[in-house]
């Protein structure tokens, strides 16, 4: 799994045979910076040749299946896999469309070729062709493993962007949607201002003063407002999206990374709020756990208690990829992957297309 703030590619190794998933090994693989580059450029629209982008897909790929066999390493032979789960590289996601697409690239023949493992790829198209958002796919990942009998529980994932699962107590239906950006505007700001890929602890945003009239103008985009089901991108939620926000106004760069900051745990507060206002727990996960700035200030927020996942079975940092593991499984027994209720999808669908290791 690869995430919309590309600080690499998160793969992990995992049991599913008993009732919680056995994490056995993990491995965070960096993206080759050229590479990295390219998908940045194309993630913020800007076009180059048909020849490039094939190129790209193919690269993408071979990197995807170096993490895999990283992650393998001497920890099983990799004919004990019995599938790899590759989410690939999200660059566009406009489900809204005429008709909606999601792309995400990483050829999975390249990754089936390499490690000789089959491979289970494109997740997303298959909910959208049925109507649905295409996103988030990790709720019904986190009703098998988080629902609780006795506790509301809402499940938090904060990576580029940032997503939500309400898991009742009772079992009913789950819900769940993208909130709005999590990590994504505010590393694109302090790339752009410092040089970091990220803001470490959240310590650029602390040396900043959040101006109410930014942060209002920046919450008064129409996506807070719209009810789910309903997912983004940072396709969408992009530096020049921030840069039209931004106008002519001479903020402080500090105090703009402070805005932003207050915008990611303002709008998760706020779905959380206006959502599942009986949610007696949240669990935490993906990368902006480790922002202690950003999780003490949405903290403030809160009206109840927020855990992270490792107390309850799952590392953050790991949630995500241990799903799209959990998906590939899913395809491989021919048993749905999405949630309707979540994504607005016509009906629960096999998620996937499979590429056989020979």
């Amino acid at each position: 799994m690869s995430g919309t703030s590309m600080d690499g590619i998160d793969a992990v190794l995992v049991d599913l045979s008993a009732d919680f998933p056995l994490l056995l090994n993990t491995h965070l693989h960096p993206w080759p910076e050229s590479v990295r580059h390219q998908l940045r450029q194309a993630a913020q629209g800007e076009l180059f040749n048909m020849d490039a982008f094939a190129q790209l897909d193919a690269e993408v790929g071979v990197v995807l299946a170096e993490a895999a066999l990283q992650v393998i390493g001497n920890y099983a032979d990799p004919t004990e896999i019995r599938a790899i789960g590759s989410h690939g590289q999200t660059l566009a996601h406009n489900p809204n469309a005429h008709v909606g697409y999601s792309l995400q690239i990483g050829d999975p023949n390249v990754i089936a070729e390499h490690t000789g493992i089959a491979t289970v790829a494109d997740f997303r198209g298959r909910d959208i062709a049925a109507g649905g958002q295409g996103a988030p796919l990790v709720p019904a990942f986190h009703q098998a493993v988080f629902h609780h009998p006795a506790e509301n529980r809402v499940i938090l994932n904060i990576g580029g962007i940032a997503n939500l699962t309400g898991l009742p107590a009772n079992g009913s239906m789950i819900s769940g949607f993208d909130t709005g950006p999590g990590n994504c505007l505010m590393d694109v700001w302090v790339d752009q201002h410092l040089g970091q890929r990220f803001d470490h602890n959240g310590d650029y945003a602390r040396q900043g003063h959040s101006q109410p009239a930014l942060l209002n103008g920046l919450l008064a985009d129409e996506y807070f407002e719209r009810l789910p089901p309903k997912s983004t991108g940072t396709d969408y939620f992009s530096l020049t999206w921030l840069q039209k926000c931004l106008s002519d106004e001479d903020f402080a760069p500090e105090d703009v990374q402070a805005a932003l900051l207050q915008l990611t745990a303002q709008s998760i507060a706020q779905a959380i709020e206006r959502h599942y206002p009986e949610t007696n727990r949240i669990l935490a996960c993906g990368g902006g756990i480790h922002n202690g700035f950003l999780m003490t200030t949405l903290a403030q927020y809160l009206h109840c208690p927020i855990d992270s996942t490792a107390n309850h079975g799952a590392h953050p940092d790991w949630v995500e990829a241990m799903a799209f593991a959990w998906l590939a499984q899913q395809h491989l027994h021919h048993c749905p992957g999405n949630a309707p209720g979540v994504t607005g999808a016509g009906g629960a669908r096999v998620l996937g297309a499979l590429y056989p290791a020979t």
